[in-house]
């Protein structure tokens, strides 16, 4: 049997709060081989979706990328036992490909932001993600 999942805000620690994650690109690719668009569906907002459909050769790479910063989030925020949508946590970037986290409904409520900073790359088949929050700093 499942636990219910924990809606409780997590405890908020003073400072910066940071998450970290790496994803193997191969491991996305196989996702979408076997799973196809109920995979992307399931994990990536439409905005998500374009962005990595925008340059076919690199859909893999980039949904790893997407995918890694999630999963950070997730770490930063104490969002694990939660129970929150992966589409509540959304990676945009601006023209310039400057990318920020965007999080909405209970991923927000929980975390107590909306928008947080983040770094995305990809190198030797890995993608990684760092997300930070100094919103909790100084309180």
């Amino acid at each position: 049997m499942t636990p219910a999942p924990d809606r409780r805000p997590p405890v908020q620690a003073r400072g910066l709060r940071v998450g970290m994650d790496m994803v193997r690109v191969d491991d996305v690719q196989a996702s979408l081989d076997e799973f196809g668009g109920r995979f992307v569906e399931k994990l990536f907002s439409p905005a998500e979706q374009a962005d990595a459909q925008a340059v076919p050769a690199q859909m893999a790479q980039r949904l790893a990328a997407r995918f890694a910063a999630k999963e950070a989030a997730i770490k930063a925020f104490g969002l694990s036992r939660a129970g929150v949508s992966w589409r509540e946590l959304e990676v945009r970037c601006d023209a310039r490909g400057a990318c920020r986290l965007r999080l909405h409904g209970a991923a927000a409520a929980l975390a107590g932001v909306h928008e947080a900073a983040l770094s995305l790359s990809h190198e030797r088949g890995y993608a990684i993600a760092l997300v930070l929050d100094a919103s909790a700093a100084g309180t």
